[in-house]
């Protein structure tokens, strides 16, 4: 995990600089495990984030806007009674572990100064934000309730006293001497220096070393003796707030570590990114790390209801399929109808088959009777039977043509969603499948209000807006009710994706825009990862909406196809 408990104190050594004496003028809770509080110090506003999700926990000042639910959730409400215009206190790391107490020096309801204390403990999936009595040293409350079930040691639930997660026995890496230091070490290991081995060391013995660091300390020095003052030295550094933020990136550009000091082994195969304070550092490796992730995580639900829809539309059309050619080969019981009333006077009672002549082909053919019919009534049973499957061809043509609508709808939700950016789109998405009868509607919430269209903009090298869809339903909107007839309407060919218009605002639109569109196009598509994808494009006014279709299936003429590289432009200003 890279935030351990070095970074923890570069963090806490920046917000001692940024929000001590700083007021508390908003509380709120963007996510379950998520709390921002605004807090105006000196001159200055700053957002505080606490985090404590399992993969991605963390503190640290952001300046990445985060909605503010309409309705804020329980623990976001006890923040706000408890810590609304406090002020803070202290901010302090527990030893070199992961644990950072925010002291509040607050009012309660009769107006009397009281003291209390935000512990926020970054443990992976075992990370908290606890809010305690700072005086009684009791919990107020968490934002994960643990009880007696989970944790027989240490229970967080209200009224309890707060007790610290339970030592490792390792050694804090601000209080080692230099003969604890040598005691973890043997003699074997002090003459035959092995990076990997004196690694493991540091990591089992010293509280606040992630793997990282340990592989970085072992690799920078060759002696124990080296590596006791290479420490120091750091210690030395962490004390003065002397930090180096960085961030690794791999070859696709992707987060791939962080740290407050520069790392030998990872500046050796990763591109490296220096930060001018620790927040931001954090703040991008995180954004840039678990976006993906946490969009996975929204739209998890979405993804498996729509796959399961599909998987069954799927069987569903093979087997309407079947039934058509099935039902396409009925002549023979129209045939088998006419022999039998042609033959009416040889065919004897209770017989279970009989054999006549076809008069088409001179050829005997054998027909399979019911014993417990007559004869004319076997053949009304074989008419009936191909009247029925004439019926049933007309019928399973259109179920069959709906089943494919069905199909190219929910592929085309299921590219909206990989392709989606932000949380609001899989909400808007959500939204959209709830009132199309896909999902049911939570019975808890209330029914949301339809949100307002809001396409993505790109802007052409040529200065033409670009307006993509980023759902079906924003695609109708697009299409149909925000562009004009003369503006360029553009989707990739037999591909899901979304609609994309080029405002032409009265002018003529030159190849280099229309080839700009089409690359966009091709990169809100499934095509976004293939190359020389297929865009049609043609006149607003050649698109047409079919009554009674989907969100977002139109049909359109007079349309010609390029083909292109998907690329996104920059956004519109």
């Amino acid at each position: 995990m890279p935030f351990d408990g070095i970074v923890t104190s570069s963090v806490v050594c920046e917000l001692n600089n940024k929000l001590i004496g700083g007021k508390i003028e908003k509380i709120y809770q963007p996510e379950q495990d998520e709390i921002i509080l605004h807090i105006h110090s000196g001159k200055s506003s700053h957002r505080l984030l606490i985090s404590s999700g399992s993969s991605h926990a963390r503190l640290h000042v952001t300046n990445a806007p985060k909605s503010n639910p309409q309705n804020p959730m329980a623990f976001c409400m006890l923040l706000r009674k408890h810590l609304m215009n406090g002020r803070i206190q202290s901010i302090q790391q527990m030893d070199s572990e992961r644990i950072v107490e925010i002291c509040f020096d607050t009012q309660n309801e009769m107006g009397y100064s009281v003291s209390k204390k935000l512990i926020v403990e970054i443990m992976g999936k075992h990370s908290n934000i606890i809010l305690v009595d700072n005086t009684a040293g009791k919990i107020i409350d968490s934002i994960k309730r643990i009880s007696i079930d989970v944790n027989r040691y240490r229970q967080l639930l209200p009224g309890l006293l707060y007790v610290c997660p339970p030592d490792q026995g390792k050694t804090s890496i601000f209080s080692i001497d230099r003969d604890t230091f040598y005691s973890f070490f043997n003699v074997e290991a002090a003459e035959a220096y092995e990076p990997d081995i004196t690694a493991k060391i540091l990591l089992s013995r010293i509280q606040g070393i992630s793997p990282a660091l340990a592989a970085d300390f072992a690799a920078r020095t060759s002696s124990v003796e080296a590596l006791f003052d290479m420490l120091k030295d750091r210690i030395l550094q962490i004390k003065q707030c002397l930090f180096t933020p960085c961030v690794y990136l791999d070859h696709d550009d992707e987060p791939a570590d962080f740290h407050c000091f520069q790392l030998l082994e990872p500046s050796s195969y990763y591109r490296e990114m220096i930060f001018k304070d620790m927040s931001e550092a954090v703040e991008y490796y995180y954004d840039h790390k678990t976006s993906s992730n946490k969009m996975k995580q929204k739209s998890s639900d979405l993804v498996r209801a729509l796959e399961t829809g599909l998987d069954k539309l799927h069987l569903k059309k093979q087997k309407l399929s079947e039934d058509l050619i099935e039902a396409g080969r009925a002549d023979h019981y129209r045939l088998f109808g006419e022999l039998i009333t042609a033959n009416l006077h040889t065919i004897a009672a209770k017989q279970t088959e009989t054999e006549v002549l076809n008069y088409y082909t001179g050829e005997a053919v054998r027909i399979p009777l019911d014993e417990r019919l007559s004869a004319s009534r076997n053949a009304q049973r074989y008419f009936k039977k191909y009247t029925k499957a004439k019926t049933a061809v007309i019928e399973k043509k259109c179920q069959l043509e709906e089943a494919d609508s069905d199909i190219k709808y929910l592929e085309s939700v299921l590219t909206h969603i990989e392709n989606a950016s932000a949380y609001e789109d899989i909400e808007d998405i959500r939204q959209e499948l709830v009132d199309g009868g896909y999902l049911r509607r939570k019975s808890s919430s209330s029914k949301a209000s339809k949100p307002k269209p809001a396409p993505i903009c790109r802007v052409s090298s040529d200065g033409f807006r670009i307006l993509i869809g980023r759902n079906n339903r924003e695609n109708d909107i697009l299409t149909f009710k925000t562009a004009s007839p003369k503006d360029i309407w553009l989707h990739t060919k037999d591909i899901p994706g979304s609609h994309v218009v080029i405002i032409s605002d009265g002018r003529q639109i030159p190849e280099t825009t229309l080839l700009e569109a089409a690359s966009v196009a091709a990169y809100y598509s499934k095509g976004r990862q293939s190359e020389n994808v297929p865009v049609d494009y043609t006149l607003i006014r050649h698109v047409k909406k079919p009554a009674g279709a989907k969100p977002g299936m139109v049909i359109f003429v007079n349309n010609k196809t390029i083909y292109v590289t998907p690329l996104d432009l920059q956004r519109c200003k």
